[in-house]
């Protein structure tokens, strides 16, 4: 299955990973949406639709929630800033350009300002990136209370393991993430955690589960992306009833990742001031600006 050329697009299909995966994983700045998982597994929730543009460049056409944001239809480009007259047409039918990155918009911020597009910088989706060493030590004054939790965890339970996550482990992450969905009395992102879950092969995701005393506690999955010099988290679940669980799970995968993971990339809060508490706990190392394009007046 191909990708049509624009302006025909064409729904995500698990066809199209041979298409989109290998040009998606050489993107260098390491935007979290910009994966075939992130881009399939999210499909129906922004009803995303792909086109190949005249420079051979991928562009996504979807529509924001309400629930998660001002609405309207935006396009992305991944690979890099469409042509002038291929932008002035995705702008008569699109309310705005999505998370345009540091490396897409450097060549042709000018072009593009002077052409009375306005570019802003997108806060709530900002991407939060840490340095791999400093998750998987926690080391310094600065993780104080990020160690007090993980201590409490490893005091608390002594009996603990982590096993990688292979396709006959999914139906015990599967467990947990049930839990995790009536135990917060919310969907949240749990139809796209399931179908990643029962996409484990075939989307080709890198994870681990955590056992206490035996019995599955929690899961984390994600990918590489950047060109290999980061790993992004898509899905981190775990079971609340074992306090310091996520700090314990957060350190241990960090250090089981191989050495050539420079960064790890946490991704976005969305604007959730409790999560970018959370996020900013952990003194992010910088993080993957993204930027929203709109024409003016």
């Amino acid at each position: 299955m191909s990708v049509p050329d624009y302006p025909d697009f064409t729904p995500l299909d698990l066809d199209l990973r041979e298409a989109l995966h290998p040009r998606l994983s050489l993107t260098p700045d390491g935007v979290s949406e910009f994966t075939f998982s992130g881009l399939y597994l999210f499909r129906n929730r922004y009803k995303y639709r792909i086109s190949k543009g005249p420079d051979g460049g991928f562009i996504i056409s979807g529509e924001q929630p309400a629930e998660h944001g001002p609405g309207g239809k935006f396009f992305m480009t991944p690979c890099g800033a469409p042509d002038e007259g291929t932008l002035e047409s995705l702008f008569r039918t699109h309310d705005y350009w999505k998370n345009i990155s540091e490396s897409v918009l450097a060549p042709v911020r000018e072009r593009l300002e002077k052409s009375g597009v306005e570019i802003t910088g997108d806060r709530d989706n900002f991407d939060y990136l840490y340095f791999r060493e400093d998750l998987a030590r926690l080391a310094g004054k600065k993780y104080h209370k990020k160690k007090n939790l993980l201590n409490q965890f490893l005091n608390a339970y002594a009996d603990y393991e982590e096993r990688p996550l292979t396709a006959a482990l999914v139906p015990q992450a599967k467990e947990i993430l049930e839990r995790w969905r009536r135990d917060k009395d919310e969907d949240g992102d749990f139809r796209a955690a399931e179908e990643a879950l029962d996409l484990f092969d075939m989307i080709k995701l890198r994870g681990a589960l955590y056992y206490v005393g035996g019995r599955p506690a929690a899961y984390c999955l994600g990918e590489s992306i950047a060109k290999g010099k980061m790993f992004a988290i898509h899905f981190e679940k775990a079971l609340d009833e074992y306090k310091g669980i996520y700090q314990f799970m957060n350190k241990t995968f960090a250090a089981s990742l191989p050495r050539f993971f420079t960064y790890i990339n946490r991704e976005q809060d969305l604007g959730d001031e409790g999560l970018r508490q959370a996020k900013m706990t952990y003194r992010p190392a910088g993080f993957v600006k993204k930027y929203t394009g709109r024409v003016s007046g």
